[in-house]
């Protein structure tokens, strides 16, 4: 990455500038805004992952999509993703491109790595910290310069605003950001918050990477039944209307009602009220007394000398690689041989 001189290298530097894009003015404004309305941060619960590839004129590009919540599901895309790059490069003729490929897939079937080099392109494994904004009503909902394009129930279809997001900390950004950005650097796990391992990891991230980067927002579906706010949806919705479909999926579906318990009554309050949180765009509705409401995220990548943070020992990694499983799995006898096909 770039450096400025050894006193301020440029993994430490915060930019702010004057927005030329009135778009980009609006969204600066409104996060000022949010910061008197919505004046607390707290922790979104764990951090997420998704993978990177270091670009030579400087910066890591994202790839889709950024929102795994364990380090090995991104390893598996990583996996997946030199599959189909060896398929290209052998129908190029290509068979030096596709070996390489599909060794370094082989290599991630079996081990949990977080940084690759293939056909010269460095690959990482990035994690993220996320964080919410309260105020005396709750938690921010969606912004209006937040982008979300897609029509009710066409959420799918709508590519993740990440995707192609260059984590480079010389890129300038306006003064809200700038300060939030600032302030969320500031933060580590307090002392009996979290276990002694994460507290221990998150006062080392804050050494060996002290620069940072906001990628763009996720939407979490965050629900209120007894005056305490708490998630209902795992925050990675990539646009609100994806929150909001996944909401009014999640209460058609057949669990939601026996997992609640819900009378007949119930069930047709909750159907109706899928149909409107999603056809309507709404970002809060309240069902039998309980209020539900679109909360938007920030995420944090931390980045230092040698690019943006890879997962930390503490964070939770329940899977092995796909082979190591499956060999796990005969062990115990739960693999039949044809599985594999």
């Amino acid at each position: 990455m770039t450096q400025y001189d050894e006193q301020n290298p440029a993994y430490r530097t915060v930019r702010v500038t004057a927005l030329e894009s009135p778009v980009a003015a609006m969204a600066d404004l409104e996060a000022w805004e949010a910061r008197e309305t919505y004046p607390e941060i707290r922790s979104a619960g764990a951090p997420v992952f998704g993978t990177a590839r270091e670009r030579e004129e400087g910066g890591w590009e994202l790839r889709p999509y950024f929102c795994d919540t364990a380090p090995q599901g991104s390893r598996d895309g990583l996996g997946a993703h030199f599959r189909l790059t060896a398929r290209d490069a052998e129908e190029a003729g290509d068979e030096a491109a596709r070996d390489a490929c599909l060794r370094a897939a082989e290599r991630l079937d079996w081990e949990p790595l977080d940084d690759m080099t293939v056909l010269g392109h460095r690959y990482r494994v990035v994690r993220a910290e996320r964080f919410i904004r309260m105020g005396p009503d709750g938690p921010e909902p969606p912004r209006p310069s937040d982008p979300d394009p897609a029509a009710p129930g066409e959420s799918g279809k709508v590519p993740d605003p990440s995707v192609g997001f260059v984590i480079d900390t010389t890129t300038a950004t306006g003064m809200s950001e700038g300060i939030l950005k600032t302030e969320l650097l500031g933060m580590v796990r307090a002392a009996g918050t979290v276990p002694p391992d994460v507290r221990a990891d998150s006062l080392r991230a804050a050494r060996t990477h002290p620069g940072g980067v906001l990628l763009p927002p996720t939407f979490m579906i965050a629900e209120d039944s007894d005056g305490h706010w708490r998630p209902e949806s795992d925050g990675t919705s990539t646009t609100p209307q994806a929150a909001r479909d996944g909401l009014a999926t999640h209460w058609r579906g057949p669990f939601f009602p026996q997992l609640r318990k819900l009378t007949p009554e119930l069930r047709a309050e909750y159907a109706a009220a899928a149909d409107r949180i999603s056809s309507e765009r709404l970002n809060e509705v309240t069902v039998a007394g309980v209020r539900y409401r679109v909360a938007r995220v920030e995420r944090l990548v931390r980045v230092g000398p040698d690019g943006p943070e890879s997962p930390r020992p503490s964070d939770p990694d329940p899977e092995p690689p796909i082979k190591v499983h499956v060999q796990q799995l005969k062990a115990q006898g739960l693999w039949e041989e044809d599985e594999e096909d």
